[in-house]
């Protein structure tokens, strides 16, 4: 549904005009003034309101929060956030990010959602500007510029371990239930191609709309099918009415066990599901059960900055973004240059809410732990509950192409 931009489709005039443009931007920016000097500029293009707009704000919230927590001053200099609504519609997306640059003079860019960030790709890579991808889980994201680094997640990390973990659990024949975009195909193809390799069989893809699904005429032809296990991947804010249409169906209680990457347990949805997701596993890098001192802490922390909400593994890539950009400032004692911010960038880890994380300096993707998690009931509420953990997990699909 979310058509590529004119980068991709080779119109050479705009390129060349864009090209001009950024040329002329980067020129003033060199010569600003002392007191923009003294200042970073981070622009942040999310998708605050439209069909992902939740979690832009998710995101949001935990860079303010971040910010909130450790100040707007680093080495010496002042932090300015710039945050930029797309909408959820990757032109828009775009021709915001080459505003930031030209106008705003940005030295960061923060981006969000896969079908955004390969739009606003060009931009990082043309005017070198760092790009924190804080949403995408889209393997081939960090390809599409050599200034992209990633601090949220891929979905072939999750949908690989869990289909490894359905086989080792009985699993033999399995039907999937994808958001019909990209991240959905990359999670359904990491899934087949474990779930293949362990002897099990997918019996067929089933592709819901992304705007306005409705998950129930899917789930019944994955029930008509008799498989022994359901691999589903709805992007976050879609489960609850997943959860819903999946106990409407019958479906969890027909003995049908149901995985999928984490999306489909976000923290933010699981508190309004009642009982229906119980026993539900599934493989992701971040809940907000986890149990160290730091999340405890985080979790704490965001639901005060948000009124009540449970963080959740997108904000939790907005919170780290801003670490990263942080520590790396720190690094470069201020500077921006953006080749010498990248190296800063790459190789970097450290100690998240989520567990132990840091960027792979070939690739720029995040290496994380990625656990399996199973719902559970604690202290009257559903929780993900992490029972076994992968370490150091790396993007599978950049592995595989080494």
């Amino acid at each position: 549904m979310f058509a590529m931009n004119e980068f991709f489709g080779g119109n050479a005039m705009r390129h060349t005009y864009f090209a001009a443009a950024l040329a002329i931007a980067i020129a003033a920016t060199a010569a600003g003034t002392a007191a923009a000097q003294d200042t970073v500029k981070i622009g942040l293009v999310m998708p605050m309101t439209g069909t992902v707009g939740a979690a832009g704000q998710e995101v949001v919230a935990a860079v303010k929060l971040y910010m909130a927590q450790h100040g707007d001053m680093v080495a010496g200099k002042k932090i300015e956030l710039i945050i930029r609504d797309d909408g959820s519609i990757p032109d828009n997306a775009k021709r915001l990010a080459q505003e930031l640059v030209v106008n705003d003079k940005v030295a960061i860019l923060g981006a969000g959602t896969t079908p955004s960030a390969m739009s606003m790709a060009p931009i990082s890579a043309e005017a070198k500007i760092p790009t924190v991808v804080m949403i995408s889980g889209t393997s081939v994201v960090t390809e599409r510029s050599p200034y992209y680094v990633r601090t949220c997640f891929t979905l072939g990390q999750q949908s690989g371990i869990i289909a490894d973990w359905a086989i080792k659990n009985g699993s033999h024949k399995a039907v999937s239930v994808l958001s019909d975009w990209a991240p959905g195909a990359e999670a359904g193809k990491a899934f087949e191609q474990h779930f293949g390799q362990g002897g099990g069989q997918v019996l067929e893809t089933l592709k819901v709309p992304l705007a306005n699904p409705d998950f129930a005429p899917f789930l019944q032809r994955a029930a008509d099918l008799h498989p022994d296990t359901l691999f589903v991947f709805v992007p976050a804010g879609q489960a609850g009415a997943f959860a819903r249409q999946f106990a409407e169906r019958g479906l969890d209680k027909s003995g049908i066990k149901l995985v999928g990457p984490g999306d489909i347990v976000d923290d933010n949805d699981l508190a309004a599901t009642g009982d229906t997701m119980l026993g539900v596993v599934t493989a992701g890098f971040y809940s907000a059960a986890h149990p160290s001192a730091l999340n405890k802490d985080y979790v704490a922390a965001y639901a005060k900055a948000t009124g009540g909400k449970r963080a959740n593994f997108i904000s939790v890539g907005g919170y780290d973004g801003m670490h990263l950009i942080y520590e790396a400032l720190k690094k470069t004692k201020g500077n921006t240059d953006p080749d010498v911010l990248l190296a800063a960038m790459k190789g970097m880890s450290w100690e998240s809410p989520r567990g132990p994380i840091s960027i792979d300096p070939d690739t720029r993707d995040i290496i994380q732990n990625v656990y399996i998690r199973k719902v559970e009931k604690k202290d009257g509420e559903p929780w993900a509950i992490e029972l076994a953990t992968f370490e150091a997990v790396k993007d599978p699909l950049h592995q595989a192409a080494k």
